[in-house]
């Protein structure tokens, strides 16, 4: 099925999901962060069929989110994430919290999550103020910036002055 793009929408989220929005393709950002880095193993790994994995490594290459490096000497050609690639691992993290708490599996915990130095969990993902306090949802509020010019977002959450 061939996805409508939201290349004439001038929001954030819509541009993002244009690139990210896609299942597939969501799943093979896990596994890039789980470690994965050839396409054999994305294959493997996800059961997705080549054509579908082909066309999903090379858009992750062309937005600069992969980065595809070919080998020195006969070997696989293998996919790393970029700086851009890496500033997803909150969005990922925060879906995964998600549905760690929404879709629990009732055994526990599918994955924990630990700090590398330290091989403690990590704390669930948050929306933290400038001083670093936890903001629930109703505690936030947008605000028109520079780059929303024309028509724009419209709701009791969006407001033109701060």
């Amino acid at each position: 099925m061939k996805y409508k793009t939201f290349d004439h929408m001038n929001c954030s989220l819509a541009q993002t999901l244009n690139i990210i929005g896609e299942r597939w393709t969501l799943l093979i950002l896990r596994d890039a962060f789980f470690g994965a880095r050839r396409f054999n193993q994305f294959e493997r790994n996800l059961g997705i069929s080549k054509n579908i994995l082909s066309a999903r490594l090379a858009m992750l290459v062309d937005e600069g989110i992969l980065e595809r490096r070919e080998p020195a000497a006969g070997g696989h050609t293998e996919y790393a994430l970029t700086e851009q690639g890496l500033d997803l691992q909150p969005v990922l993290l925060s879906m995964t919290h998600w549905g760690d708490k929404y879709r629990a599996n009732p055994k526990g915990e599918r994955i924990t999550f630990v700090d590398r130095d330290q091989q403690r969990p990590i704390q669930r993902m948050s929306v933290r103020s400038e001083d670093g306090r936890v903001l629930t949802p109703k505690e936030i509020k947008a605000t028109v910036g520079s780059g929303l010019d024309g028509p724009g977002l419209d709701g009791p959450g969006l407001s033109k002055s701060g």
